[in-house]
């Protein structure tokens, strides 16, 4: 007998963000494609790694995280998510937040299950629920207003759905869940006895006075949510792999083991200078970040207006969607490679983030990137039609 791949591996194939930001490499270009986060690392960030590193904080954490970060962590879900939380019970901290997804997804879902996806949707929540052997289902959002109704939600749901992932604020799109949707998708949980799964990771991204908020503040699914984070865009530091999950002990304890089995700990002097930059840093770099942020986002949407792709202005993350009809290619991928090759600024196509075609004349931009490179790529992008 032949050996082969496992089944589950017949489903997974490398991330198209992962493809480009290769293909980039391999140009000489400027990666617009992966959320990397090239802007600078707070101080007490790097100062309380360093210190833990100096004071022999190096082996292996409780499974899951250390007392330090876990109460820091409830110190600012109280405060910025407005929910309550044990930390010495309720906290797992995990290989970034898609670790810990991958760890709830594991824990809490059976081989067969099914998980609502908001589409388009981010392509490692995919994968996640795929190496799970967990069924994906799609509740397709309009472009460019991304909306949908609970009649979208309740036209998918079956027997085997077990539970919801809301991205909020959203990559690709940028969305920012809105209070009135946050609502109707905690009713048609409880309706359905479904898990909420978040990714909040960029919950301090948000723009245009737009406000986040976590479903887990929700009384009515307090218990059935579970609330995933980390600091690798807010601290830039995508490398450091620092993420959590927040849900009732009941669920959290399997999410610790299932945590431990997989990763053991994260780094642990890592884990210290995150502790540090949460309750060190002052309301005021959160503020300055958003100021940021948005003057970045509102920089790459000019030049991709000046250049015929439209975009679709984000609320919130640092990503920017972008009509991509005009370019040649009869493909996302085609499109982007165009691009790559004519500007070389690396663009990831829309098709990363649909299950079907519908992605074929979109691409995405991150804009987390050092002033001088995001203005070299805008220099570029402006310059598109003058090269076509």
């Amino acid at each position: 007998m032949a050996l082969t791949l496992s089944k589950r591996a017949e489903g997974i194939v490398q991330a198209e963000i992962r493809v480009m930001t290769i293909e980039c490499e391999k140009a000489g270009g400027i990666n617009l494609a992966q959320g990397v986060c090239d802007t600078g690392v707070p101080f007490s960030v790097v100062q309380g790694a360093k210190e833990a590193i100096d004071h022999g904080i190096n082996s292996y954490t409780r499974y899951d995280g250390l007392a330090e970060l876990r109460n820091a962590i409830a110190v600012k879900m109280l405060e910025f998510n407005n929910i309550a939380v044990d930390p010495e019970t309720e906290i797992t901290v995990s290989a970034g937040s898609t670790g810990a997804f991958y760890c709830a997804c594991l824990a809490l879902l059976d081989p067969g299950d099914e998980v609502i996806l908001f589409e388009p949707y981010y392509g490692y929540h995919l994968n996640t629920l795929i190496a799970a052997n967990v069924v994906p289902r799609y509740v397709r959002m309009s472009f460019p207003e991304m909306k949908f109704t609970v009649e979208d939600l309740e036209r998918i749901v079956t027997s085997k759905t077990k539970g919801i992932m809301v991205c909020t604020p959203a990559n690709p799109s940028g969305k920012v869940f809105t209070e009135e949707e946050l609502r109707l998708i905690a009713g048609f949980a409880v309706k359905h006895d479904l898990f909420v799964f978040t990714d909040e990771i960029y919950e301090y991204f948000v723009y245009d006075d737009k406000k986040h908020m976590s479903p887990g503040s929700f009384l009515e699914i307090a218990d059935r949510t579970v609330t995933i984070s980390g600091y690798s865009k807010t601290f830039s530091i995508t490398g450091w792999r620092i993420g959590y999950s927040v849900c009732r002990k009941q669920w959290a304890d399997m999410i610790g083991y299932v945590n431990d089995l997989i990763y053991v700990c994260a780094p642990a002097p890592l884990q210290m200078g995150v502790a540090s930059g949460i309750m060190n840093l002052s309301p005021d770099y959160y503020k300055n970040l958003c100021r940021e942020f948005k003057g970045k986002r509102d920089k790459l949407c000019s030049a991709l207006f000046s250049a015929g792709l439209t975009p679709l202005v984000p609320q919130g993350a640092y990503y920017v969607l972008a009509d991509a009809g005009s370019l040649p290619g009869n493909t996302g991928k085609e499109k982007a490679m165009y691009l790559l090759e004519k500007t070389g600024v690396a663009s990831v196509p829309g098709s990363a983030f649909y299950h079907d075609d519908s992605g074929e004349n979109i691409i995405r931009f991150c804009f987390a990137k050092t002033d001088d490179v995001l203005d070299e790529a805008c220099k570029r992008i402006k310059n598109l039609k003058l090269n076509w």
